[in-house]
């Protein structure tokens, strides 16, 4: 089975002082499971570990351990989507480019959407995408 994270589920995965039961759901399906994300993913996922560092959240060496986890987790990337999908379901739920390209490749691979953000949920279940659980 394949699903689709992003990056506010995966966020739990790294940040010590957070927690959510669907993402350790999601991070013990991985055992058996694939992820496919955008290569937007990776981008965002160094951001916050970078934005957590300074502010004092975490220091250097847990960014580097959870990009090194992460990597050696069973996440691959997708190819990307097409930029008219991700702009129409931008358009048609009000979400950012970067939401809507984690629902296009959900819609695209016929899979579920993972995630904590209730607006991108939203527009998942708008769009038939199976939720993830």
């Amino acid at each position: 089975m394949v699903f689709v994270p992003d990056a506010s589920l995966a966020a739990q995965w790294v940040l010590p002082d957070e927690r959510s039961a669907l993402a350790d759901l999601a991070l013990d399906r991985l055992v058996t499971e694939t992820a496919r994300v955008p290569g937007l993913f990776w981008h965002e996922m160094r951001n916050l570990l970078l934005s957590a560092e300074r502010r004092g959240r975490i220091d250097r060496r847990h960014v580097d351990t959870s990009m090194a986890r992460l990597r050696r987790l069973s996440i691959h990337r997708a190819d990307d989507t097409d930029d008219r999908d991700v702009m129409e379901l931008a358009r048609a739920h009000r979400l950012t480019a970067y939401d809507a390209s984690y629902l296009a490749l959900a819609v695209c691979e016929g899979c579920a959407l993972a995630s904590l953000d209730r607006r991108l949920n939203e527009a998942a279940a708008a769009e038939g995408v199976m939720p993830f659980a």
